[in-house]
């Protein structure tokens, strides 16, 4: 996991500026779907990064504990919080990976891993949960993806980065999936959530940068890429702005 957060902390910056937030609906689907309601419960949210998720759960309620293991998206995540309480619990943010939780027993309503399950022992990640868990808790797993399939432009720009990424893994990849995380739970309910992201070029290609399969590129290897989907987006769209089809995927287990 060091690695990994080394990875990741390298496009802190880009991470935090790029990568989307959640619609409203999937809080909706989450209190819903788990039976937990949000405001006023405690909340783990592994794998936080920069804390989108956190900060989402948060402004509803929740008392939230942040735990990943990159201490500069963490740094991000505390930058956000600090004097921006406004009379909501507060985040504790934890250096830790959610292979060996640095918690007690039974302390979490909620468990959550916002694009960050799939990074962990999937056994070894879901035993540790459950161990943090109260009695009437629930893991919940979600990702932001695009829906490339409601758009030539997003499937071209998807192929453009599996023809030039090594190390890319995403809709352009026949193979592709979402991770199994459904398949770590006895009693499971999942949710397809469809919304649209309205987007600047750049802004969009902030979030890019912010993959993992971006910073295995050399420097100049990435830039050379980002420029040439820049040019192919601006061509495409030259006001500059991106109605990008998206889909969050909802996994929680009771």
């Amino acid at each position: 996991m060091r690695n990994l957060a080394r990875v990741f902390d390298s496009v802190a910056d880009a991470y935090d500026a790029g990568r989307p937030t959640y619609p409203d609906e999937l809080y909706r689907a989450l209190a819903e779907v788990s039976g937990v309601e949000l405001d006023g419960a405690t909340t783990v949210d592994v794998g936080a990064g920069t804390g989108i998720l956190t900060h989402a759960l948060r402004a509803r309620g929740s008392q939230v504990i942040a735990v990943d293991p990159g201490a500069e998206m963490l740094a991000r995540l505390v930058s956000r919080t600090a004097g921006a309480g406004g009379g909501r619990p507060a985040v504790a943010a934890v250096l830790a990976d959610g292979n060996a939780l640095p918690l007690a027993d039974g302390v979490a309503d909620l468990v959550t891993y916002a694009q960050s399950w799939h990074w962990l022992d999937p056994v070894v990640s879901i035993a540790e949960a459950r161990r943090v868990l109260r009695p009437g808790g629930a893991i919940a797993g979600c990702w932001n993806l695009h829906h490339a399939a409601q758009a030539e432009w997003l499937a071209a720009y998807e192929s453009r980065l599996a023809e030039a990424v090594p190390t890319y893994w995403g809709p352009a990849v026949e193979e592709w999936s979402v991770p199994p995380i459904a398949a770590a739970f006895e009693v499971i309910e999942e949710r397809w959530i469809p919304w649209t992201r309205l987007v600047g070029i750049e802004d969009f290609l902030l979030d890019l940068r912010s993959h993992s399969y971006m910073a295995a590129l050399s420097p100049e290897a990435a830039d050379e890429l980002v420029g040439r989907q820049r040019r192919e987006l601006r061509e495409a769209f030259p006001e500059g702005v991106l109605s990008v089809p998206m889909r969050v995927y909802l996994a929680v287990g009771r």
